[in-house]
């Protein structure tokens, strides 16, 4: 059975009929995070399933728009992943991945290091969300290296706050952080085109 989230204010879940479910901590924290990256089609939708594991429980929801992001949560209610699985065609055809969207993903560190390189690919449009837990004082560093085309960058503090403005990809970040908690990196593509490119982070 499909459950349906309602908009922003209402905190209640809709179930189809009439009989209503609680939702688990998973599910509050993939429609709240979805709420906040899946622009005006996010603040509703429906759960299409809901897979609990000891290692993260998967949270498929479907948003107004007809857009199907995968959500993978954990017991503490952070996010360690939300991508777009399908993206709603805009009667235009088939889209080239996920166009105008926005995804999140937590990076984790190998034990005993202090950096990270990953790999992505963004549509026109799109843009990718980097979720790094850091403390104060701590020193970050960021390089996004396009392969093909141009790309932006803004890292934002856990309070929402910018650390630094929209940057383009050819200018690295490194500097010192003035809060503690999740600090997050957006890649931007504003070009017409899908670009790859490899993105690294260091935190000391």
């Amino acid at each position: 059975m499909k459950r349906s989230f309602l908009n922003l204010l209402t905190p209640a879940l809709a179930i189809s009929g009439t009989a209503a479910l609680a939702m688990s901590d998973a599910d509050d924290a993939c429609i709240d995070h979805l709420r906040q990256v899946g622009g005006p089609d996010g603040q509703s939708g429906t759960i299409e399933s809901s897979q609990f594991s000891e290692a993260g429980t998967l949270v498929m929801l479907r948003d107004a728009g007809g857009t199907l992001w995968r959500c993978i949560a954990y017991k503490d209610g952070s996010i360690g992943e939300m991508s777009v699985v399908e993206a709603m065609d805009d009667g235009g055809g088939a889209m080239a991945g996920a166009a105008g969207s926005t995804g999140s993903k937590r990076v984790k560190f190998d034990a005993g290091s202090t950096g990270a390189e990953l790999v992505g690919q963004l549509a026109p449009g799109a843009s990718q969300q980097y979720v790094l837990g850091a403390k104060n004082e701590q020193f970050l560093y960021v390089r996004v290296a396009p392969q093909n085309g141009s790309l932006d960058y803004v890292i934002r503090n856990p309070d929402g706050s910018e650390l630094l403005g929209l940057m383009s990809a050819d200018k690295e970040y490194r500097g010192q952080l003035w809060q503690s908690g999740d600090h997050v990196v957006e890649v931007i593509n504003r070009s017409n085109s899908a670009v790859d490119y490899n993105v690294i982070f260091g935190i000391e």
